[in-house]
Order: C-alpha cells, then structure tokens, then sequence
C-alpha cells in the first residue's frame, strides 16, 4: 500500500514541482495550503486567493486531493507578534526561520497527522538524511538556492517524518520540468516577501502596526546629515532610502550607509567611503537550536552564516555556561546584525543557530 505524503503548496513552482516529483515516485500525495494572513496587500489585493487558485490548478493538473487550512491566528500569535516586538526593539528579525518552526511544521504537522499523513514533505531546498537514528538537515545540491539557513530552529521530532523532493535539483530543471508537464506555475515569480505576507512597500505596511518617531541622522564626527523616518526602519549596511542625496560625502567618498542605530536617543548613524565601521570580529548568540545533538566539547571551530545565502565563513565557537554562544570570525565580518540568526555548519550537515545579540567591533 502507498505511503501518504501530506505536502505544503504555496501556489508556487517549487511545490508544484514537488508535489509532482513525490506522485512520479508513487506516494499518495495530497496538497495542503496554508492561509496565515487574511489582510489585503496595499493595493486592495489578497494574495492568498491568487496563489490558492494556483494550487487548485496545479492539483487539477496533477489528479491530487488538496485542502486549505487558516492558520491565521497561530502566525499572528507566534511569529507576526514577535515580528513587531523584534522591530519595535530596534533589531532585524526574520520571521521566515520562526514560520518554519511555529507554522510548517507546527500546526501544519498536525493538520497532516489528521489527513492521515506518513510523511509530510515541503519544497524546501535542502536533503534529509537519517544516520543511526539522528535526523540531519544538509545543504541541497544547488547551493544558490539552498535553504538549511531558515530551518535551522527545527528539532529532531519535526525533521523525523519529512521529505525533500527538491533536495538534488536545481533551480533551471524546476522550471523546465513544470513547463514539460504544463503546471500553472511553471513561469511564476517567485516570493521574495515577507513570509506568508507576500510583497509589500514595508515602510507602509510596518508604519500601520508600529507608530514612527522620527529623529536625527548623525555622521560618526556627530555631525547632522538629515532625519530618519524611524529607527525600525533602518538596518547596519543599508544603503537605500537615507534620503541623503546631494550631500557633501556622497559624491567625495561613495554612498552613505547605515552603522549604528541608537535607541536610547533616537539616532541613526551614517557614514560613507570606508566600510570599516560595519566590520565585526566576534558575536554572541541566544536560543541556540542544536539539530543534531549539543557538542560535548566548549570550544571547536565550524563554519558558519550570518545571513541568507552568504557563503560559509570560518569561525571558533565556545559554549558559556547559560548555554548562549560566543562565536569569534577568522575574518572580521560586514554587518552582522542584532536579531537574524548565526548559523553554524560542519560540511554540508546544518547544526543549528540561534539569534544574534550583538556583536563586537
């Protein structure tokens, strides 16, 4: 008798295509859709009914049973309030490493459970491999694509029971095998919003949740160059949007950017030309999420990320005793920013991360 796969389409080509490939191996696949936000977009639109009408084609194509769950209220209690709380504090969250942990394979493991579910699979690209009884988030085959980094807070429990199908292709072959096989999909952008928000103006959007207070922009002599619109709205290295255009500076030593945000005074620090002020040499991390297993050492050396798709970089790790890490660079690394997540990793096995809290210049 056929395993069931429960897996998670967004209405995109990479579900699609996975939904596809696990029917090619003979599962019994059924499609699942996740609503977690029931607002329109700025412009009066819903993209959860356009991408759930994707996923009713795409399942019309494929002969598979699909279902939509709201999970609405979950997504606004787990990840969008930390979301919020996170900018209101003046740091950078990535909600998208949360939603996996709290919504895909939260309540949508429970969802598939219910469906009657031996498996659940998501389009996800990275490999699953079981090793006496361990359970190892890897890197997948296309490394530009890879996605271990945003779920590096799953556990063992969650990974136990999950599929990859996308875990050994690349990007290119996704689209040619969606347009051979005629998916609704095969020519769709791909999201590059916020997780289950979708694309939006994010100074608009956060500006409905969070009130701004504007204040002074200041070089590092402490010098005024202009004001910011909010503190929350700025992140270390970002060049856009400062507004700072036509400034002594900016045609002499390059473009301004973001160094330092002071929350205390309400002040944003800029600089332009030499980069140097946004180079670290150490962070400290909280929360760490051993997938694997804890080291049984204090002190080793791995590989690790600081952001999404940056290539590894060598780092010496100690464990404190309240279990946070502190994580020293080889090389000093560019704006290593408060509240996204270090990542550490040993070859192609993801051990975990946990949230950045600060870091050393």
């Amino acid at each position: 008798m056929s395993k069931t796969v429960v897996i998670g389409m967004s209405g995109g080509v990479d579900s699609s295509v996975a939904a596809l490939l696990l029917k090619q191996q003979g599962y019994n696949v059924i499609g699942l859709f996740m609503q977690n936000w029931d607002e329109v977009d700025e412009n009066g639109c819903c993209t959860a009914e356009d991408d759930f009408a994707d996923v009713r084609r795409v399942s019309a194509t494929l002969d598979i049973p699909y279902y939509t769950v709201n999970f609405a209220k979950e997504y606004m209690d787990r990840v969008f309030s930390y979301f919020l709380a996170e900018y209101k504090a003046g740091r950078t969250p990535n909600p998208d490493v949360l939603c996996n942990r709290e919504i895909k394979f939260g309540p949508f493991l429970e969802e598939a459970k219910r469906l009657g579910a031996d498996y659940i699979a998501t389009g996800h690209y990275c490999k699953i491999s079981h090793e006496n009884g361990v359970h190892l988030l890897q890197k997948a085959k296309d490394q530009n694509k890879d996605q271990t980094y945003f779920l590096n807070q799953l556990s063992q429990k969650q990974l136990e029971n999950v599929l990859f199908p996308l875990q050994d292709m690349e990007k290119p072959e996704i689209r040619s095998i969606a347009l051979q096989h005629g998916l609704a999909t095969a020519k769709k952008k791909d999201s590059t919003g916020i997780c289950f928000i979708g694309e939006r103006n994010f100074r608009k959007f956060l500006s409905t949740y969070l009130p701004a207070q504007r204040g002074k922009i200041l070089d590092l002599s402490g010098k005024q160059v202009g004001e910011h619109q909010g503190l929350m709205y700025y992140t270390l290295g970002q060049r856009r949007g400062l507004d700072l255009g036509g400034i002594k500076g900016e045609e002499e030593g390059g473009r301004w950017f973001v160094v330092r945000k002071d929350l205390v005074n309400n002040v944003l620090y800029v600089s332009h030309g030499d980069e140097t002020p946004l180079y670290s040499k150490s962070c400290e991390v909280s929360g760490f999420n051993w997938i694997p297993q804890k080291p049984n050492v204090k002190e080793f050396s791995r590989m690790a990320k600081f952001r999404y798709r940056q290539p590894d970089q060598k780092v010496n790790v100690r464990i404190n005793n309240d279990d946070t890490l502190h994580i020293d660079f080889i090389e000093p690394q560019r704006a290593v920013t408060e509240g996204q997540y270090a990542v550490l990793y040993d070859g192609i096995n993801c051990l975990g991360g946990g949230v950045i809290e600060s870091a050393e210049y």
